[in-house]
C-alpha cells in the first residue's frame, strides 16, 4: 500500500463515518460497520505480514502505513465509532445550533407539529441538507398539559425497536429538567447539559 492509497483509504473512511452518522438507516448501520471493520482488519493483517517479511529492513513508509491503518481500525472498533462520532456530534451542535433553535421556536408557535399517521408526537421535517435530526430528519414533540411547556427531541443516534437512542433535547418543562439532571448525575459520560434548556441524553 502506497501513500496515495492510504490517503484514499482515510478519505473513504471519513466519508463513511459521516454517511453513517447522518444518513445511514439504523437497521443497516451494524452491517456496514461489520464490513468496514473486516476490511480494515484484513489490511492490518496484510501490513503485519509485510512488516514481518521486511523486519530486517523495514521502511519508514511501511511503519507509517501500519500505524495509520491500525489507528483507524481502533477508532472503528472503540465504542462503535465512539471517538469520531463524538467529535462530529460536538461540531454538529456548534454548526446547527441556531437552526435547531429556529425549529424549537416554530414548534412553540405551532408552525411545526406532529404530521405523521403512525405517531402523534413525531414531526417529519423536510429531508434536506444539513440534517438536524439523524435517522430520518424527524423530531419528537411533547407538551406538558399542566404547565404548557414543550420538549423537543432531535435524534443523534436513532436505534431500532426498544433499543436506546441518543438525543439532543430542548425542554423548558421543570419535570423533564429534573429528570435529565438526574440522568446526568447518574451517567455523566453519556448524558450532559449542552446549553440553557439543552441536553444531550442517552436512552431516554
Amino acid at each position: 500500500m502506497k501513500h496515495k492509497k492510504l490517503k484514499i483509504l482515510i478519505i473513504v473512511w471519513i466519508f463513511l463515518i459521516l454517511i453513517n452518522y447522518y444518513y445511514m438507516p439504523y437497521f443497516i448501520l451494524p452491517l456496514v460497520w461489520l464490513l468496514n471493520v473486516l476490511v480494515l482488519l484484513v489490511i492490518v493483517l496484510i501490513q503485519m505480514i509485510k512488516i514481518f517479511k521486511e523486519r530486517k529492513n523495514i521502511s519508514r513508509q511501511r511503519i507509517v502505513i501500519f500505524i495509520s491503518v491500525s489507528l483507524i481500525t481502533f477508532f472503528s472498533f472503540y465504542k462503535f465509532y465512539g471517538i469520531p462520532n463524538l467529535f462530529i456530534e460536538k461540531l454538529d451542535w456548534i454548526i446547527l445550533k441556531e437552526k435547531r433553535k429556529d425549529i424549537v421556536s416554530d414548534v412553540k408557535k405551532g408552525i411545526l407539529k406532529s404530521n405523521v399517521s403512525w405517531n402523534n408526537v413525531v414531526c417529519e421535517l423536510p429531508f434536506e441538507f444539513p440534517v438536524v435530526s439523524n435517522g430520518g430528519n424527524d423530531i419528537w414533540i411533547s407538551k406538558n398539559k399542566t404547565n404548557q411547556k414543550y420538549t423537543v427531541k432531535f435524534w443523534v443516534f436513532r436505534n431500532f425497536f426498544d433499543s436506546p437512542s441518543t438525543y439532543l433535547i430542548y425542554t423548558e418543562d421543570d419535570q423533564n429538567i429534573k429528570y435529565y439532571n438526574e440522568k446526568i448525575k447518574n451517567d455523566p459520560e453519556r448524558n450532559w447539559k449542552i446549553d440553557n434548556n439543552w441536553y444531550r441524553i442517552f436512552g431516554d
